[in-house]
């Protein structure tokens, strides 16, 4: 009798058996990456069009003062949908992990007092008098990049999943990048930033999948 078959008398040799196993395992692995390369180009436009739209209300005002009334609203509830949707994909992606690997409600807590931390400081130096160049320009688009990214950066070396490490310091890269860029350049500097940065994430995750 022939060892390769089959069913009822169908033959499923080594290399039908190696496509198959190589077609499993990338659906497997689209499946479980925590975060799918669709989403993270999703994320790239909710990005570019939310820090481009400030960009274009805030680009002529000389002296610089704040974004319109109209834009700060919608770009408070892109940043929120956005970081439920990390989290809760964070949690996902380590349900039935235990130990250093695991995102436990701890952690979780620790986040969004630190959001909650950045964003209280933000109130406190526009309560202070501080320049709203400073208050409403490079602070709300430098300082919660940066933090964000470190802060993600450790918590994925903790893991050692180290290509989200390297997201992470991207993203603070992006925040220390438009510092740089004036009250007015700084939201087109992260819009872009941002963009690039998810982009190529997906690129590379979808770049790995299709290599198995």
């Amino acid at each position: 009798m022939n060892a390769t078959a089959v069913g009822n008398g169908g033959n499923f040799d080594a290399r039908q058996a190696a496509a198959l196993l190589e077609q499993t395992t990338l659906q497997a692995r689209r499946k479980l990456e925590p975060t799918p390369p669709w989403l993270l180009c999703i994320r790239a436009c909710i990005a570019l069009a939310a820090y481009g739209t400030v960009w274009l209300s805030v680009r002529g005002q000389h002296p610089y003062h704040y974004p319109t009334v109209r834009v700060v609203p919608v770009v408070i509830a892109l940043a929120i949908i956005n970081l439920g949707a990390t989290l809760t994909i964070a949690r996902r992606a380590t349900a039935g992990v235990s130990g250093r690997s695991r995102l436990n409600a701890r952690y979780l807590a620790a986040t969004a007092a630190l959001w909650i931390a950045v964003f209280g400081v933000m109130v406190g130096l526009a309560v202070t008098g501080v320049s709203d160049t400073f208050v409403y320009g490079l602070y709300p688009t430098a300082v919660p990049l940066v933090v964000a990214g470190l802060t993600w950066a450790a918590a994925m070396a903790f893991r050692a999943y180290w290509r989200a490490v390297a997201v992470g310091l991207a993203v603070a890269v992006v925040g220390a990048a438009a510092a740089f860029a004036g009250p007015a350049g700084a939201w087109a500097v992260a819009g872009v930033g941002l963009f690039v940065v998810l982009l190529s994430t997906a690129a590379v995750i979808e770049w790995q999948q299709r290599r198995v």
